[in-house]
């Protein structure tokens, strides 16, 4: 048993295990996250993040859900790159090497982290499936990873455990089935709670989710860009797109990124 030493983010609430250094393979990743991600007996974390020098001021971050399961992160990947700016491994601008592809990241103020996120093609407004009580209509986009939107009254009162587990699994979003994201329109203003796969929870706040809301809402026509949108931790973020056919280019988000502490633990 070796001392791991590994850094507690947070992204608006949506929280991480940083880890860096050393060469460690995909399986040996996956089984840290479980590990480290348990919240009794570990770290405690919606997720892993494995940050490392990608060589030319950039950056390579690998995320994996408290499951073990590797995917493109949003948040995770804007902590990790605060993380890399407070610790010198790169500048106030530079590229970030993910599972979602080179994405460019900035950082705009303290513990603020501006990210180009993947652009979102074919987004199914209005995608058609039997979906359970109190469930309006549905947008089924990817903006990394695959989300499902749903616009609800009163955000508060919703069931995003159990709506979320049931939309989640729901066929008509293939056998990976889908995040979920439930949206309030609000006096002008935008709320959001995510249900994400992989932590098979509710997290307070969703990097990926948060974009593919402000996506929806501007194409149906319910919002316009900068959308600004407000997670489950009362933290605020912005998004920034073009609306082009059933998708959308040129995306951005901007929202909070910390480091919470730093620590070793026995693995």
């Amino acid at each position: 048993m070796q001392k791991l030493k590994f850094w507690k983010m947070s992204g608006a609430g949506n929280d991480f295990a940083l880890l860096t250094g050393g060469r460690r393979g995909t399986a040996a990743l996956k089984k840290l996250a479980v590990k480290l991600c348990a919240r009794r007996s570990g770290v405690g974390a919606d997720g892993l993040l494995y940050v490392r020098p990608a060589g030319r001021g950039a950056v390579s971050v690998r995320y994996f859900n408290s499951d073990g399961s590797e995917a493109f992160c949003g948040n995770g990947s804007r902590c990790a790159a605060w993380w890399a700016y407070s610790r010198g491994l790169a500048g106030k601008k530079f590229d970030l090497y993910t599972a979602a592809g080179v994405l460019p990241a900035a950082i705009v103020g303290r513990e603020s982290v501006r990210m180009r996120m993947p652009d979102v093609d074919g987004a199914s407004l209005g995608h058609k499936g039997r979906y359970p009580r109190g469930i309006g209509g549905v947008h089924f986009l990817n903006t990394g990873v695959p989300h499902a939107v749903t616009v609800v009254r009163g955000l508060e009162a919703t069931d995003v455990r159990g709506l979320g587990r049931l939309l989640r699994f729901n066929r008509v979003f293939g056998r990976a089935g889908s995040n979920v994201d439930f949206v309030e329109l609000k006096g002008g203003r935008a709320g959001i709670r995510t249900y994400e796969r992989g932590v098979e929870d509710e997290t307070l706040a969703c990097g990926t989710g948060i974009t593919a809301a402000a996506v929806a809402l501007v194409l149906t026509g319910q919002a316009a860009a900068p959308v600004t949108l407000t997670a489950r931790s009362g933290e605020k973020f912005k998004v920034w797109l073009k609306p082009v056919k059933a998708g959308a280019r040129e995306i951005f988000i901007q929202g909070p990124a910390r480091i919470v502490f730093q620590g070793e633990i026995k693995c």
